[in-house]
Order: C-alpha cells, then structure tokens, then sequence
C-alpha cells in the first residue's frame, strides 16, 4: 500500500501544521489522497490537549512568550507537552476504517519508535499504564491521538532526539508529576540529532504499518510552508 511522506527542512510554526493536518485529514476521509506521515520539527511551543489541567502550565503565559515559546490549546487527548528544535515530531494521517482500533495503533507507534532507536543502540520500552516510549521511568517519546470523522489519525508523536530538555521546566509534562523526561541523547551520551532519526523511523514505519513510503507531490507538501490547501 502506498504511503506519502513529507519531510519538511526547516521548522514549522505550530498552527501552519495544524492546519495542514486537518486538512489532510479532510482529504484522507473523503480518499482524496492516501495514508500519510508528516516528519518535521517545531519551533519551541507547549500544546496542551482539550482536557488538560491548567495547573499543568508552571509558567505563565508572559514568560512562555518571553523565553521564546508559544502555547496552543489543541483538540487531541491527554495533558501538555513541549516540541521544538531537536525533537522528531510525526504525524501520521492514517484512515483505520470504520471500526479503529486505537489501542492496536498506539502499540504500532510506540513499536516504530523503539525499532528507530534500536538500529542507533538505544534501548527503549513501553510502559504498561501510560502511553509513549520510555527508559527507565523517563518519557522519551509522547504520543497523543484523535480522530476526525471518526477514523482518521491526527497528531502524533514527539521523539527527543538532542533537544533542550530544560523546556520541560514549564509544564508538568503530559500531567505526570511523578515521573521525568530525557532524550536519545542522554541516554546515548553522546549527541543524537533529528537527521539520525529520520531514516530509521520513516523504514520501521513501513515495516510495522506494511505500507511503502514515497515523497508526497509538491503541492501537498507545500502545505507546511504554507497554510494554503493544495489547489
């Protein structure tokens, strides 16, 4: 089964990609175009899901701009989380059918992230009460899911690669007070950048969903530069 990917080069601004994905979305429900994995990095912002707590957020909004980040209120599951620069963000625009197994698709996510990490040497596992990708107690992966019309994936996941891991000193990530946050590269100890990362995700992704990846046409692409719907 044929799968587009697009790999966008430079950041992009959070609402940008939220547009566009909810406009794939749209256009996978109506079978406009096929199933597709979005890989790109953010510039530094929280996102915090339609039932996170406020009290999450420890710093005030005026601090967040200060430091040089943003914070969006977005329609997806679970708490607040950070993306930005040195993390591998994903969002798979999947169609599950008509009867999608939610569960199945989170264990799927969570399997490519650990495969990714094996090929670099990094052990990773799953955690048996929360989801996203885990070393030891620490989340190194969030992921968070909805889905429009009832069947299609939005949002997706965030890999820490080398990102700053003092960004999580403003929320309480993903509402876990008991537990912490690291990165391949700490735990690698040794610098693990984005770039390191994509191959590897992009080839277990086809490997675990049984899909063949190939480049998304430049109009759709075109969309996470701009916030236009492919004409």
């Amino acid at each position: 089964m044929n799968t587009w990917l697009i790999r966008t080069e430079a950041p992009v601004p959070y609402p940008v990609s939220n547009t566009a994905m909810h406009r794939l979305a749209d256009l996978r429900a109506t079978g406009e175009i096929p199933d597709t994995l979005v890989l790109l990095e953010h510039p530094p912002v929280y996102t915090a899901g339609r039932r996170s707590d406020p009290s999450h957020v420890l710093w005030t909004e005026q601090k967040l701009r200060d430091a040089g980040a943003e914070l969006h209120r977005v329609d997806r599951g679970g708490s607040v989380t950070f993306h930005g620069p040195g993390q591998l963000v994903g969002y798979p625009i999947l169609d599950l059918g008509r009867r999608p197994d939610l569960a199945g698709y989170l264990n799927r996510m969570e399997e490519v992230i650990i495969r990714a990490a094996a090929d670099l040497g990094i052990p990773l596992e799953r955690d048996d009460a929360q989801a996203g990708v885990w070393s030891a107690g620490a989340k190194v992966c969030a992921i968070g899911v909805k889905l429009a019309r009832w069947r299609v994936t939005l949002h997706g996941f965030g890999l820490n690669c080398n990102t700053d891991m003092s960004w999580f000193d403003a929320i309480v990530p993903c509402g876990l007070a008991d537990r912490t946050v690291t990165s391949l590269s700490a735990l690698a100890g040794r610098d693990v950048a984005v770039e390191d990362l994509t191959a590897p995700v992009a080839r277990h992704f086809q490997d675990v969903f049984g899909c063949r990846l190939s480049e998304a046409p430049h109009d759709v692409a075109a969309m996470f530069a701009s916030a236009a719907a492919p004409g």
